[in-house]
């Protein structure tokens, strides 16, 4: 899968395209080896070590500023790695293997990202770990809002989709942190799709068309996030989030702000190819 926005002239785009999907692909083919072998680990850190290797030798100046793993010690490619053999300067937002987990005990569903925006233009961030996020179509637009509750976000969308509630598709994380959330779709008609991984694949399915993703909601990894808006705005979709850290160590700055999507990717030239493992 691509989405792109042209990043320069149409040659070079074409050359940046290939590398980037070359980079995905070397990524998944790596991790592909893990699969089913219990170490989502080994799949991570074997994911990261091809998708660097292809990274290298790319057609910009790239800078990592949303990279993995900082938040669970996983192998990664690191906030501030500098990237490319020269061209545009770029911010890089990558996740190399996103459901590693889906890796480790064979199951389908795991992808491996990169997102390329204009340098600057990517949200960062800073210790802050996870995202409250709301992403749909094209449609949501005016209708739906994090600030509202899930009731009123999903009888608003259904209203302007046409669907009864229980005819919406509503992807949520699967965690303890979102039982009341869960609670509330079901009491408002809707029989929430839950899954235990899978931020950024929702969030693409949620934006496209032809995703059969109507609407997610909940809180997920804030660096998945800015992966995901970059696909999000690049097929002109919905998306709003909030920072909500978790844990004791995360900052509180920022905290009840709402980011649009604008303000998590500044631009409209932005680059977002996956590889399914």
């Amino acid at each position: 899968m691509d989405v792109t926005t042209v990043l320069g002239g149409d040659g070079y785009a074409s050359e940046l395209v290939a590398q980037v999907r070359a980079a995905t692909e070397a990524a998944a083919a790596a991790s592909r080896a893990w699969m089913g072998r219990g170490d989502k680990n080994a799949a991570d850190r074997a994911a990261v070590e091809a998708m660097r290797a292809v990274l290298l030798d790319a057609p910009f100046d790239g800078t990592v500023v949303i990279g993995e793993g900082e938040k669970d010690d996983a192998p990664m490619l690191a906030n501030g790695e500098k990237l490319g053999a020269g061209g545009l300067a770029l911010d890089i937002a990558v996740d190399p293997l996103d459901g590693t987990r889906l890796v480790a005990e064979g199951l389908p569903g795991s992808i491996c990202v990169i997102a390329l925006a204009p340098s600057g233009t990517m949200f960062v961030p800073t210790n802050v770990f996870y995202m409250d996020k709301l992403i749909c179509g094209a449609a949501g637009r005016g209708v739906v809002d994090i600030r509202r509750s899930a009731r009123e976000n999903v009888a608003a969308l259904a209203a302007v989709l046409g669907k009864g509630p229980r005819e919406l598709v509503v992807v949520v994380l699967d965690k303890p942190r979102h039982q009341e959330l869960i609670a509330e779709l079901r009491a408002a008609g809707v029989e929430p799709r839950l899954v235990g991984e899978g931020d950024i694949s929702a969030a693409v399915a949620a934006a496209s068309p032809v995703g059969g993703v109507d609407l997610v909601l909940g809180i997920g990894g804030s660096p998945e996030g800015i992966v995901a808006a970059c696909a999000v705005g690049a097929l002109g979709g919905f998306m709003q989030g909030r920072l909500a850290p978790q844990t004791a160590g995360e900052s509180r700055d920022g905290i009840g702000r709402v980011l649009e999507l604008d303000d998590l990717v500044a631009s409209d030239r932005v680059l977002f190819v996956s590889s399914a493992v």
